[in-house]
């Protein structure tokens, strides 16, 4: 399957230029990929508006306005509507608004990232119910329509931490289950009630009570972690219309440490889902959940066969893909995260499932963006791995002048290093470069044998 672009995504010192496919028809000298109305105009309006709050807060570490205002949201289409898609200024906070009631007159597959300055705003901010809003999305602009005016909001630059982040939140969602489930009166009182700052450090977890949650400082069974409660604050324009909330996280018990959590706000034609960071000083961007699927010996050839068999996707069937590429679901789901990696996949909590974000992106960017990876074949190439003897799950790994000591357990992500890095996060940020290079030197040496 071939699709055109207009001209190749470019990284530059500002971030990644988009470019946008017209479809996998045909190609078009000026490109839109959706022009049409919205179902429920004024939610929308203010679902938008939401995801470009968060694009302009940072929840630790304030900054100069102006630096944060380039940071604005990515806008997908799909065939089953439209996503739009930021992080906050530090990259500890995930927000999307997925459009599905649409009267669309064309709709086709494609990406972008737009402004949305102040007429934007103040545009959107106007609209009631019963409003016309109409948008076309195109190669380089968001072109907005309304009752009073017509505004074209130009292509920015993503920000490669944001494709960073991008890849991270999605692994991370992907690992969840729903633990908790609100009405929207219950919803409405909840985040009304959430202070409005928190120190840098605090963490608290929502607990399921009568009919409603309860806010404790401490883990137990079935509660969900929400370290700096007020990243939900900006949801409160968006709560007169709130119908269901979802919170999904891993199990907890009562020794459970802080952790990710994802909240998902069900709106009439649309959802906005929150994903949170374990900590407000803590960017998705860092947290390495896909390194050890990245540095895979097979992972990098098995995601070009994987993308060749997905089709801008809004639902991606992964036992559709172990019987398209002969692959195993281990080695379709290794593979997923490649593509993650790149932004070109993200996950949906609802739909229980990945979807294909048409982001083009040459894979030599990887590297780039996971200096740790790279730090890792840095090792190799010195030859700075070696066996413990008598052991086959061991290896001492020579970095500068110091000599580490690895374990990797048998058939899993399962690992252990003596450095710094490890004895000050354990599993929770990813594996170390000693880790990656390790494994890199098990998975060489068994493909020799």
């Amino acid at each position: 399957m071939h699709y055109s672009y207009t001209h190749p995504s470019a990284v530059t010192d500002q971030g990644l230029q988009l470019a946008t496919s017209g479809g996998t028809l045909y190609r078009v000298d000026e490109p839109h990929f959706f022009s049409g109305f919205v179902e429920n105009p004024h939610i929308v309006a203010r679902g938008v508006l939401t995801v470009a709050d968060y694009a302009a807060k940072r929840f630790y570490t304030p900054v100069d306005t102006a630096a944060i205002a380039a940071l604005d949201p990515v806008v997908t289409s799909t065939p089953e509507g439209l996503r739009f898609e930021s992080f906050s200024g530090c990259c500890s906070t995930y927000a999307r608004l997925d459009v599905t009631d649409l009267d669309a007159q064309s709709q086709q597959s494609g990406v972008t990232n737009v402004d949305i300055n102040l007429p934007l705003r103040e545009a959107l901010t106007a609209i009631t119910p019963g409003s016309p809003l109409r948008l076309t999305i195109a190669d380089d602009a968001l072109h907005v329509t309304t009752m009073d005016t017509t505004l074209d909001e130009k292509r920015v630059d993503l920000p490669l931490r944001w494709v960073k982040g991008l890849a991270e939140s999605q692994r991370i969602s992907a690992s969840m289950t729903k633990q908790l489930e609100l009405t929207g009166p219950e919803t409405t009182k909840l985040i009304t009630s959430l202070p409005g700052t928190t120190s840098p450090k605090s963490v608290m977890w929502a607990t399921p009570a009568l009919r409603s949650l309860r806010l404790a400082s401490k883990p137990s069974q079935g509660a969900v972690c929400l370290a700096g409660p007020e990243r939900l604050k900006p949801l409160i324009p968006l709560l007169p219309y709130v119908t269901k909330l979802s919170v999904y996280s891993t199990e907890s018990d009562t020794y459970s440490q802080p952790k990710s959590s994802a909240w998902v706000f069900e709106l009439p034609g649309a959802r906005f889902t929150v994903v949170i960071s374990p900590a407000k000083t803590r960017g998705f961007s860092g947290e390495g959940a896909l390194l050890m699927s990245l540095n895979s010996r097979h992972a990098a050839d098995d995601a070009d066969l994987v993308s060749a068999v997905l089709a801008f996707d809004p639902r991606i069937d992964v036992r559709h893909l172990v019987a398209e590429t002969g692959l195993t679901p281990d080695r379709v789901e290794d593979a997923l995260q490649v593509l993650a990696s790149t932004g070109q996949v993200g996950y949906d909590l609802t739909l229980g499932a990945y979807f294909h974000r048409p982001l083009p992106l040459d894979p030599d960017v990887v590297g780039k963006l996971n200096p740790r990876l790279a730090n890792a074949e840095e090792l190799l190439t010195r030859n700075a791995v070696s066996p413990l003897a008598g052991r086959d799950d061991g290896f001492t790994v020579r970095s500068g002048s110091n000599d580490y000591t690895v374990r990797l357990e048998h058939e899993t992500y399962a690992f252990a290093c003596t450095c710094f890095w490890f004895a000050k996060h354990k599993d929770t940020r990813g594996p170390c470069k000693h880790v990656l290079a390790a494994e890199a030197f098990r998975e060489t040496a068994r493909g020799k044998a």
